[in-house]
């Protein structure tokens, strides 16, 4: 197995990226390619201990920024750390690739690069949510698909299971709906009719309508949606955890006596940190496509990268994208 990493991708790039590199080689023995300038990868490798054997460098001469128009870019820049690595994919020199970059050009290098599974209307990104019980619920859609239809959220509940199967480890995932109420005459055209299609599909264990209050307390394992109301989701959340942290270290630094509490439940604190700390799932799988394809978050230190690479393994080890494959094999046989 090879994982390649977009090295010049992200706010902390390369540096972020080749610490996490090393960390994932101490770790999982994995083999890594890195995409980008190759003086300054090498100068950050100097900085770290682990079997550079194991790390190959690939020396490209262009970065894409998040400025850029997607598209134009993944057409433009071919000799890009990003367009090099998903060409990597492509050519089966590896079996996945993890950017910190701008999202949108890896998703469209995803579609027009590594290219679109025959049969999925349209690939989802699919975002995983810490639960206040500890565990995640995966999101799908993120904000690859603005504008939706029945069939693309059929398809991603369908990817979602399967991802949350074979990586995840959940023998039957239960998939919700986002919606604005649990009944089933709820919600806009687009929700009423995909309430009925997702509920007549016998692969998954669709358990209906879900008010997205209910996300973090863990009552489903998976939500479906367009990516528009996902990525208003995420986003809302991000801001809200955020928010909430900030406030409450303001408030436990208020008083002598708030900071002798706060004192006293330091540890109690710090597993609530690391709770919703994004760092610790490492990235967001772009299900639907021809090969394993992570985005990582674009602040990504070294640890979110290093929890990527971990990801992409368990995605490559799953099998996932061949079981997508399979599942669309096993539909035409049905209609045929």
């Amino acid at each position: 197995m090879k994982i390649v990493i977009d090295g010049m991708g992200g706010d902390n790039a390369p540096q972020a990226v080749v610490e996490g590199a090393c960390m994932a080689v101490n770790e999982y023995g994995v083999d890594i390619i890195i995409t980008g300038d190759k003086d300054q990868i090498e100068n950050e490798l100097k900085k770290h201990n682990c079997d550079k054997s194991k790390i190959e460098l690939v020396h490209t001469t262009q970065v894409i920024t998040n400025e850029e128009k997607p598209v134009s870019a993944i057409r433009r820049k071919t000799d890009s750390s990003m367009v090099v690595a998903l060409k990597m994919v492509k050519d089966k020199k590896a079996d996945v690739v993890i950017s910190a970059g701008s999202t949108g050009a890896l998703l469209s290098g995803g579609v027009f690069v590594v290219k679109r599974i025959k049969g999925i209307s349209r690939p989802c990104i699919c975002s995983s949510i810490p639960t206040i019980d500890g565990g995640y619920v995966m999101l799908s859609d993120t904000g690859a698909n603005v504008d939706c239809n029945v069939e693309n959220l059929h398809d991603f509940a369908i990817m979602t299971d399967i991802y949350a199967k074979r990586v995840m480890g959940i023998e039957n995932p239960r998939i919700a709906l986002a919606n604005i109420g649990t009944e089933e005459a709820k919600g806009n055209d687009l929700v009423k009719k995909s309430f009925e299609d997702l509920s007549e599909e016998k692969s998954i264990n669709f358990i209906g309508n879900m008010e997205t209050r209910e996300i973090l307390n863990g009552v489903c394992d998976v939500v479906v949606c367009d990516g528009f109301i996902g990525n208003i989701i995420l986003k809302t959340l991000e801001g809200t955890v955020i928010s909430l942290l900030k406030t409450l270290k303001q408030a436990m630094m208020s008083t002598t006596k708030s900071k002798i509490g706060a004192l006293l439940m330091k540890s109690e604190l710090v597993k609530v940190k690391d709770l919703l700390d994004y760092t610790a799932v490492g990235g967001a799988p772009f299900l639907g496509v021809e090969g394993g394809v992570i985005k990582a978050h674009g602040s990504s230190n070294a640890r979110a990268i290093k929890n990527a690479i971990r990801q992409g393994i368990a995605l490559h080890e799953g099998n996932v994208v061949n079981e997508i494959k399979t599942y669309i094999e096993n539909m035409g046989d049905k209609e045929a």
